[in-house]
């Protein structure tokens, strides 16, 4: 079992700034894919960045590409979403996901553990 809480969300205006963290329980975190995603009112949830476990191989949605980064701490057991040159159309709750092995993926339904989410708000 993995449990994720994130933090870090805020207001911010365009152009600016935000880093999210998410801290994992469990003593399997090197063992997991973890990824960060994206749910606007209205939407659909939306694959923001994955990385591997160990951190070698990441993967990042069209929309968030040059702009966020997805890193990780395997002995501190955290994943960190750098987020750069935010938009308006960045506004979201952000979800920390986990799931065992090594994914190459984006999709919701190939993660099995999910945070609560952290609100997101960038203002023109």
């Amino acid at each position: 079992q993995v449990q994720l809480v994130e933090s870090g969300g805020g207001s911010v205006q365009a152009g600016g700034s935000l880093r999210l963290s998410c801290a994992a329980s469990g003593n399997t975190f090197s063992f997991v894919s973890m990824s960060w995603f994206r749910q606007a009112p209205g939407k659909e949830r939306e694959g923001v960045a994955t990385i591997s476990p160990g951190g070698g191989s990441t993967l990042y949605g069209d929309t968030v590409k040059g702009r966020f980064t997805i890193s990780r701490d395997n002995v501190k057991k955290t994943v960190t979403l750098q987020m750069s040159s935010l938009k308006p159309e960045d506004t979201a709750m952000y979800y920390c996901a986990a799931q065992r092995g090594g994914l190459y993926s984006l999709r919701t339904s190939d993660f099995s553990y999910w945070g609560q989410g952290t609100q997101v708000t960038v203002s023109s």
